[in-house]
């Protein structure tokens, strides 16, 4: 019986754990795991632990929290776990120093169906463009971000209720099952891997910033409810109604639109619902958060706000 392949992890958010959690309990040899330092956070600045981090440790896995990548130090520890392969999840940019370290190489598992949505964010932007279709891949690293030889892919249908938060959760998983398939493909020496296409209509998933998240009301309804679909319920859409901001959350077309007026102009009973004229129809908006309070649904809302620049319904 040959001997369980050497593996060092690679991953830090939540995101990750599914998948290191599914290689230890099938039995796979995880001798190393890589992670972000631990961070200050809270009011006492307490130094908060990865998700993945809190895992390794509770499995007693031994656990390098690098702040070079680069360094000779790091390099050499790496180097003395002798791993075979490496897998890398929600991780960062690795140098070919470290990806090229294990003799069967180091694959990524990334959130989309490559060569599609290379990037940062291919959850929120898959979204965001009405994608009805996406998945998991796992692929051999090389030096271009995204790039590598594809080894299997799993694809997953977007619903029509599905926003952000749900598909990271679906993902989250079929990229565990994704990475123990490909091990044991690796492991057998039965692996496929074929080059990524270099089509000149590919969509990309470039990172999210708070100001890419401003909702933009001269666009259609539809586009609108798909962008706020892909930042819910992180890192959120927002607006601004007559000076102040409001994260969007949830929202749904209406078809009917008996009355145009411009773009961003709000038209509300005052009691039960809150409608935004777009481009070619109305948006209802469902669930939001003012600032400086808590989300809540329109109705709550409604409660204890008035929109006094809105037009009555």
């Amino acid at each position: 019986m040959n001997k369980p392949l050497r593996i060092i992890f690679m991953g830090t958010p939540d995101f990750a754990v599914p998948t290191l959690q599914t290689l230890v309990e099938n039995g796979q040899h995880v001798v190393a795991v890589i992670t972000a330092p631990d961070k200050p956070a809270g009011r006492g600045l307490k130094l908060n632990e990865s998700p993945v981090k809190q895992y390794a440790v509770s499995q007693d896995i031994p656990v390098l929290q690098p702040t070079n990548l680069k360094s000779e130090t790091f390099l050499e520890e790496l180097k003395s776990y002798q791993a075979d392969l490496q897998i890398i999840i929600a991780f960062r940019m690795l140098p070919e120093a470290v990806w090229n370290m294990p003799p069967l190489g180091s694959f990524n598992i990334h959130a989309s169906l490559l060569p599609q949505y290379r990037g940062a964010a291919p959850i929120n932007w898959a979204i965001m463009n009405g994608e009805t279709e996406t998945g998991v891949t796992s692929f051999f690293l090389k030096h271009q971000i995204d790039t590598g030889d594809i080894i299997f892919q799993d694809k997953t249908p977007i619903l029509p209720e599905d926003d952000f938060g749900t598909l990271y959760e679906k993902l989250k998983h079929a990229g565990a099952a994704l990475a123990l398939k490909t091990v044991q493909a690796i492991e057998a020496g039965n692996v496929p891997s074929q080059p990524q296409s270099s089509s000149s209509d590919l969509k990309e998933a470039p990172k999210i910033f708070k100001e890419t998240c401003q909702i933009n009301w001269n666009q259609p309804a539809e586009k609108i409810h798909n962008f706020v679909r892909g930042l819910s319920p992180y890192p959120t859409a927002w607006t601004i109604f007559y000076d102040k901001t409001f994260k969007i959350f949830k929202t749904e077309t209406v078809s009917e639109n008996p009355e145009k007026v411009e773009p961003g102009q709000i038209i509300t009973d005052g009691k039960t619902f809150i409608h935004v004229q777009t481009a070619d129809g109305i948006l209802n908006l469902l669930d939001l958060q003012m600032e400086g309070k808590k989300r809540m649904s329109v109705p709550e809302l409604l409660r204890g706000y008035t929109f006094k620049n809105a037009k009555n319904a």
